[in-house]
């Protein structure tokens, strides 16, 4: 928010996440050499900021990092098939907003390629995804709603920290596990925060 040249908000740290979300998506098939980046290109910002975090924690594991760009419904059908023809036995799909929008999509591709994949929010979990890691948006809201609660009493943006989310879950959706004949680790399964059943 802008407000009289003072500036506060929020930020959930997806970007800084990917790195993370790789080891998670190694941790679930450490057998698994190459790892596909689904990235919008459009954001040029965004996705040069995911995959640097994303290719760090894949070169420190060993393995290859695939970068896939998209930024159209037939962009994401043909990073699929590249993802297949170049055997990446895994994905991880960056939080773009574009790639959220198309989420019903890349949960349905993902399925039909049987990729085992992992995004950032819970939404496609829910929807038949694997795996979600990332801040709740729940979070989001209430602290967007309290800062403009604050601001609106008179508070000075300026003297209101910009919020970092704190919390971050880990989802698995078993259905989808058993659909892709994936045998989840049990510490995976010990650090899920929600099993969808």
């Amino acid at each position: 928010m802008l407000l009289g040249g003072n500036l506060t908000g929020l930020t959930q740290l997806n970007v800084e996440m990917e790195a993370k979300r790789v080891q998670l998506l190694h941790e679930l098939v450490p057998s698994a050499m190459s790892i596909g980046l689904l990235v919008n290109p459009t954001s040029a910002a965004y996705s040069e900021a995911a995959t640097t975090s994303a290719e760090s924690a894949a070169r420190a594991l060993g393995v290859r990092l695939l970068v896939l760009n998209a930024s159209s419904q037939s962009g994401i059908d043909a990073a699929f098939a590249t993802l297949t023809r170049e055997r990446a036995r895994l994905l991880l799909v960056s939080g773009d907003s574009f790639l959220v929008a198309q989420r019903e999509q890349l949960v349905a591709l993902a399925a039909r390629h049987a990729v085992p994949t992992l995004y950032h929010r819970r939404g496609f979990t829910s929807i038949g995804g694997l795996m979600s890691y990332g801040p709740p948006l729940s979070e989001a809201y209430y602290h967007v709603g309290d800062y403009t609660g604050r601001i609106l009493k008179g508070e000075k943006p300026a003297n209101m920290p910009v919020y970092q989310s704190t919390k971050f879950d880990l989802v698995i959706n078993l259905k989808t596990a058993k659909a892709l004949g994936i045998e989840l680790p049990p510490t995976l399964l010990a650090t899920a925060d929600e099993v969808i059943e």
